[in-house]
């Protein structure tokens, strides 16, 4: 999927977006996979870099976790059990603070490099599961791209990162399976 066709998020929720991105499942690309990719990403969304090896795997455990949310959301099923595990286990080596607030109670994110961003994911996904707007992050229906995207239908309804690219994609094959069943008549 071409990034630039995505639906972007609003505000933080971006972030999530592109984190889960880090995974091309169609071109088979991991910027999580080694640390100069992982460092490079930071830096493109002017965030911490520095990480070791075992806070890499943690993230991704994380990243795949919130594609399988974003999958469920498809169904509006309630935030699966290993969505939440992930966040749990994110929120406790992360270092991320609760403070009080005017607005109530937010996490601060602390540490550095891997860790304050977890932080900040796990923060972002909070306030999106109580604000309501979690439920409008989706991964693209395709199994062959399951792209994270921001569903900005009315009727909360999209299904595909793009329906110019895997929405047709799939409506073709759909097509060419119910062609093939139909006889045909020759006249």
């Amino acid at each position: 999927m071409v990034s630039s066709q995505a639906p972007f998020a609003p505000g933080h929720l971006e972030l999530v977006r592109k984190f889960v991105n880090t995974r091309d499942l169609e071109k088979g690309t991991d910027e999580l996979l080694e640390s100069s990719d992982w460092d490079a990403w930071c830096q493109s969304q002017e965030l911490p870099t520095g990480s070791a090896r075992d806070d890499r795997e943690r993230l991704q455990g994380l990243r795949e976790a919130l594609r399988v949310g974003m999958l469920a959301n498809h169904d509006r099923a309630a935030p699966p059990t290993p969505m939440l595990d992930a966040l749990n286990a994110a929120l406790a080596w992360s270092e991320a603070c609760p403070v009080a607030t005017s607005k109530g109670l937010d996490l601060q994110p602390a540490g550095d490099g891997a860790s304050y961003v977890a932080g900040l994911l796990v923060r972002t996904v909070a306030q999106a599961l109580t604000d309501g707007s979690w439920s409008r992050m989706k991964a693209c229906g395709d199994d062959t791209c399951q792209w994270a995207f921001y569903d900005h239908s009315r009727s909360r309804s999209g299904h595909w990162c793009s329906m110019d690219i895997c929405g047709n994609r799939n409506k073709q094959i759909r097509w060419r399976k119910r062609q093939a069943r139909e006889p045909r008549s020759d006249g």
